[in-house]
C-alpha cells in the first residue's frame, strides 16, 4: 500500500502510544523475546512513521524483553539468480569481484521494508554475521540469538531462527502473512526437505575481502501460507489488528515443530 492509499484508507492515524496498547491487546507482553516482521504501510498511516512503531514494540517489551528482525543482504548473493532484476551474464564475474564485502555495521539491508532497515541502525542493536541472512537484535537475549551463525545452513539450528526457538521466544506478524516468515526456514532444514544449490557472498575472511562459495537448502517459501493455515487450524494463535493490518503472534518453537511435520508429511512440497 502506498502513503497517499495509507492516508485515503486510515480514519484515524496511528500513534506510538495507540500501537502500544493495540500490541498488548494482541498479547505481546514485557519480557517477551519477539522475531518481527513488519509491513508500515499495511498498519495505515502512522504518526512517526518507523521509528514509532520500533518505540511501540521495544516500549511494550521493556527492558527485559528481546527485539529481533530479519536484516537481510539479498544483493550480497550469487549474481547469476538475481530475478528482480536480473543483470546480464557478462556482468556476474564483476559482481563476485567487486561486491564490497558484508558489514553489519553498514550494510544495508534489501525488501525488508522500512521499519527492519530502521531497526538495524538503533543504538544498542547488534547483528548477526551471515553475510546474506543476518538477523539484528536488541535486549537480554540479543547475544543468545545472534551468537555463531553458521554459513550454512543459513536458516538451521545454529541460526537465530534455532535459538529463537530454544529462548521461548515467538514470532510477531505485523501486516504480513506466513509467506515472509523466516522461521519455516528452520523447518525446511529440520525435516532435509530441499535439494542443494551453491550460494555465493563477499565477505571478510582474516581480513581480506573474499567471494566465498557454499552449498546450502535450495530454499522455498512457497508452501509457507498453507503451513500456516494448517497451524492455526489446530494450534493456538494469537490474531487480532493494528492499525488496518491483522496480525498474528505464534509461539516459535510450536510453529517450527508443526512445519518440520508438515514438510515431512509433504516431501514434494
Amino acid at each position: 500500500m502506498s502513503e497517499h492509499k495509507a492516508v485515503e484508507k486510515t480514519t484515524d492515524p496511528l500513534t506510538q502510544a495507540s500501537l502500544i496498547d493495540a500490541l498488548q491487546k494482541l498479547g505481546l507482553q514485557a519480557g517477551d523475546t519477539v522475531l518481527v516482521h513488519a509491513s508500515l504501510s499495511a498498519l495505515g498511516w502512522v504518526i512517526g512513521q518507523e521509528v514509532a512503531v520500533i518505540g511501540a514494540l521495544l516500549e511494550v517489551l521493556g527492558e527485559a524483553g528481546t527485539l529481533m528482525m530479519p536484516a537481510h543482504t539479498a544483493g550480497n548473493s550469487e549474481p547469476s539468480q538475481w530475478q528482480h532484476p536480473a543483470v546480464p551474464e557478462a556482468w556476474w564475474p564483476l559482481i563476485r569481484a567487486h561486491a564490497p564485502a558484508y558489514n553489519p555495521a553498514i550494510s544495508p539491508t534489501r525488501a525488508m521494508g522500512r521499519i527492519a532497515e530502521l531497526f538495524r541502525t538503533y543504538p544498542g542493536v547488534k547483528r548477526s554475521s551471515h553475510p546474506e541472512v543476518s538477523f539484528a537484535a536488541i535486549g537480554p537475549q540479543a547475544e543468545t540469538l545472534l551468537q555463531g551463525h553458521a554459513h550454512t545452513p543459513m536458516f538451521g539450528e545454529q541460526t537465530p531462527l534455532g535459538a529463537l526457538t530454544r529462548c521461548q521466544g515467538k514470532v510477531l506478524l505485523l501486516g504480513v502473512g506466513y509467506d515472509v516468515c523466516t522461521l519455516l526456514h528452520l523447518s525446511e532444514v529440520r525435516a532435509n526437505a530441499r535439494s542443494m544449490k551453491s550460494f555465493g557472498h563477499a565477505l571478510m575472511i582474516e581480513g581480506q575481502r573474499t567471494w566465498a562459495t557454499v552449498s546450502d537448502y535450495d530454499y522455498d517459501d512457497t508452501p509457507f501460507e498453507i503451513i500456516g493455515a494448517a497451524y492455526e487450524a489446530s494450534h493456538p494463535a494469537q490474531i487480532g489488528t493494528v492499525g488496518l493490518a491483522k496480525c498474528r503472534l505464534v509461539d516459535a518453537a510450536a510453529l517450527a515443530a508443526f512445519g518440520t511435520t508438515w514438510f515431512l508429511k509433504h516431501p514434494q512440497s
